[in-house]
């Protein structure tokens, strides 16, 4: 019976460091931020921790005050102030599914929280910036450089209508 204990007890300090040394990123959504910049009053927050091998996001992105009905959401690699390819769906509707089916569903406003791993990673539209389907390790480099984003794409705004530079806020 003892050595349940201790394995229990064992168990939950691994996974307590596992989560204290998950890597915290996050991003403010706003109009502005979009290219070319939006007219709204809607805002956003993204929210997220990198485990500590790389090879699974844990995820929330809340948001309010969209002009019109979310069609889909979104992280793509690019620099502020350039649009970049669509790399992960943060949330997919009936009129834009998410090609991998592991997103879920956008509410109007709220939240919607999820989990990302390699088989999230959709190949990037566009060839130039070389990205892969299921290559999570590149979309986290990205992330760590600044050169990604999230946004919310409505049916007024189908460019995106709120949107934020990921940053690393912690390590």
């Amino acid at each position: 019976m003892g050595y349940r204990v201790s394995m229990a007890v064992l168990g939950s300090l691994l996974l307590l460091t596992t989560v204290a040394n998950a890597e915290k990123i996050g991003a403010v959504l706003n109009g502005y931020e979009e290219s070319p910049s939006v007219s709204t009053t809607a805002k956003g927050e993204f929210l997220a921790s990198i485990d500590e091998h790389g090879g699974v996001i844990q995820y929330t992105e809340s948001f309010s005050g969209l002009q019109a009905p979310i069609t889909q959401s979104h992280i793509h690699v690019a620099q502020a102030g350039v649009n970049g390819s669509v790399v992960i769906f943060l949330c997919q509707t009936a009129g834009s599914p998410d090609p991998t089916g592991l997103a879920p569903q956008c509410p109007q406003e709220g939240s919607v929280s999820g989990t990302i791993t390699a088989a999230n990673v959709v190949a990037g539209g566009t060839a130039s910036q070389q990205l892969k389907a299921g290559d999570l390790a590149a979309i986290i480099t990205a992330i760590r450089a600044g050169a990604a984003y999230a946004n919310v794409h409505t049916a007024l705004s189908p460019g995106g209508e709120i949107r934020g530079q990921i940053k690393v806020i912690s390590k």
